[in-house]
């Protein structure tokens, strides 16, 4: 609304709107160019200070005023004080309003500021001011709490369901319950709040067990509890739950006709494993958008079904469904784990062409699909095309040239990273931890894993234990590594033992390897590969008799051992070779081009390692 009015009567028109709620009525076209219009007339003809009008103005304004890239913050400050005895209703407005923005923080500002003229809030004003807290993320909830059991605001239906919320959201579970169990009568809202709330806080049986609870009862759910529990079901991976809960939905007449739920059923069925049910979930559902087809491809790429979940994605495509920065991270993932490279170039190409290129979150798939593909140098330029990094995209393009060997150019953009005042993840100190291992970096190595907690706060986990155990062994420091195991402050797992017994083998340590091995098959007697790796170790030592006792051992066991596979792209189609397989061992071409490969290694003083011999222990 452009306000063509003179300075004469542009007062009475304003009054005469506002009475007449015309600018209520069309508030999105109040724009903020024209808000400054008003506010500079205002004080040309002589009322800079009249409170009413700018009440009036900044209640209709202040959603057209925080969309605004013109308008600061400040400005609504600006606008606010010349409001003279502000109210409550002002002030809910206003706590409203930056709830919902980007800088939800500034409502505990506003909440203060309120308490400091001693306007007193209402019931509505805590739902609006827990909401603030809960998308800050950092604030603290229980003065909030204080302030509503002083008003005895603590009992009302809409506060409660408030807190559940907020306590989950900012990690306080426990309080959340409490919260909960004093809800007299417990309805939808406060069930799904606080079963978010322990899905936030990884207790997503104690989620599954608080809505088993509150059917026993008959009390109703919606279909965002129902997506809730989906959601728990998928981290638990209890499918008989999940099944239980799909046939509750069903029984209730509500056959899968709502997007969500549909596709937190893909999801679900993904996680625990069963991909044909995921499947039968997506076919079964009447609309698909977006989020249905990405998290279907997401469920193929979690089940392993990597061809499908190109073929997914080309259906997608044919649909005409666009693609958001989530199909890319889940389509290209699958391209990274196949090797498929003319894949991941042509969804790169589709990236450009359709303006994803500047999406750090596609940059950092992209970087990941290139560097498992090994193309590091693609990897790079993708890299450095992103103007402003996170620690995501420095991490993925660290652990890139980790993974190619690149210790020293890791080293460095580690140091880049620092430069730029990005503080590292774990997953960063893991990918560094890893260069230093490949680099022979002894020294570097010990130095970052001894300054994880006091530089960067980090505490060691499992992978960075296992980082250094590997080495320590790559560099044939054995005891010192075996001496970091048995320090660990957790149990170490196979991972952390198979990283010491493959340095035992490299450095012909076989005593000691000997005894991992048995511990690797104490800890995973079901585990094929364990019993291959110490029948290697036998195998090097001549020790036939340990050979044939290690596949007796495995019989009597029901062990058997999974072929191992490998795939190459060829014009665009993935090639998968079967480690032990008849048809392919039968094919004379493929032995005479082994033959030419090895003559050339040879020739290339590449010399073959025969001492250790891979066992087919079927």
């Amino acid at each position: 609304m452009l306000l063509k009015l003179t300075s004469s009567n542009l007062y009475n028109t304003i009054i005469s709107l506002i009475y007449h709620h015309q600018i209520s009525k069309s508030t999105s076209s109040i724009s903020p160019v024209d808000i400054k219009k008003i506010h500079s007339f205002l004080i040309t003809i002589g009322h800079p200070q009249d409170s009413f009008i700018f009440e009036k103005l900044l209640l209709h304004s202040l959603p057209s005023l925080l969309n605004s890239t013109h308008l600061s913050v400040s400005y609504i400050s600006s606008l606010f004080n010349h409001i003279h005895n502000p109210n409550v209703i002002l002030y809910n407005a206003v706590i409203k309003a930056f709830s919902s923005s980007s800088k939800p923080h500034l409502s505990i500002l506003y909440f203060s500021r309120m308490c400091q003229d001693g306007v007193f809030p209402n019931e509505h004003t805590f739902p609006l001011l827990l909401k603030a807290v809960s998308r800050a993320g950092d604030e603290n909830p229980f003065l909030i709490y204080g302030h509503i059991v002083k008003l005895g605001l603590d009992h009302d239906k809409f506060v409660q369901n408030s807190l559940i919320s907020a306590f989950g959201n900012c990690g306080f579970v426990d309080s959340a319950r409490q919260v909960f169990d004093g809800v007299c009568v417990r309805n939808v809202v406060s069930v799904t709040a606080m079963i978010d709330g322990y899905l936030r806080n990884e207790c997503a049986e104690e989620g599954l067990r608080l809505f088993a609870e509150m059917r026993l009862v008959s009390v109703m759910v919606d279909e965002m509890t129902v997506v809730s529990v989906l959601r728990a079901v998928g981290m638990v991976g209890d499918v008989w739950f999940g099944r239980w809960v799909h046939g509750f939905y069903v029984e209730s007449g509500r056959v899968c006709c709502d997007v969500y739920v549909g596709s937190a059923l893909v999801d679900m069925y993904s996680k625990c494993g069963y991909y044909d049910d995921a499947r039968k979930a997506f076919k079964e559902m009447p609309y698909k958008n977006v989020v249905s087809w990405t998290t279907l491809i997401s469920g193929c790429v979690h089940c392993n079904r990597l061809n499908e979940a190109l073929d997914v994605f080309k259906d997608m495509l044919e649909e005409n469904v666009k693609p958001n920065q989530s199909t890319f991270t889940s389509v290209l993932s699958a391209c990274a784990q196949l090797g498929a490279l003319d894949q991941g170039k042509w969804i790169h190409k589709y990236i450009d062409n359709n303006k994803f290129n500047g999406n750090i979150t596609v940059s950092t798939a992209l970087i990941d699909m290139y560097t498992k593909c090994g193309c590091i140098h693609e990897a790079y330029a993708v890299f450095e095309k992103v103007p402003v990094k996170d620690v995501y995209i420095w991490t993925a393009m660290i652990n890139g040239l980790a993974l190619h060997g690149n210790a020293a150019s890791a080293l460095y953009l580690f140091s880049q990273m620092r430069s730029n005042g990005v503080q590292p993840t774990q997953v960063t100190l893991t990918g560094i931890l890893n260069a230093c291992s490949h680099g022979g970096f002894v020294d570097e190595g010990r130095r970052i894993f001894k300054s994880m907690n006091e530089v960067y706060g980090i505490e060691p986990t499992l992978d960075h234990y296992g980082c250094m155990v590997d080495l320590l062994g790559r560099a044939g420091c054995l005891k010192e590594a075996l001496n970091l195991i048995e320090n660990m402050p957790m149990d170490p797992s196979p991972v952390v033992w198979g990283a010491l017994f493959g340095a035992c083998m490299t450095h012909k340590s076989y005593e000691l390897g000997e005894k991992i091995g048995k511990h690797l098959i104490k800890l995973q007697p079901r585990h094929s590969g364990r019993y291959a790796l110490l029948a290697n170790l036998y195998a090097a030592t001549k020790n036939w008799k340990g050979v044939a006792r290690l596949r007796k051992c495995m019989k009597q066991k029901g062990v058997y051992k999974i072929a191992g596979s490998s795939w190459i792209e060829i014009n665009g189609v993935n090639q998968e070779f079967i480690a032990f397989d008849k048809a392919c061992s039968e094919d004379r071409s493929v032995h005479e081009i082994l033959d030419k490969i090895i003559i050339q290694m040879k020739c290339a003083g590449c010399p073959s390692d025969t001492e250790i011999l891979t066992f087919d222990l079927h």
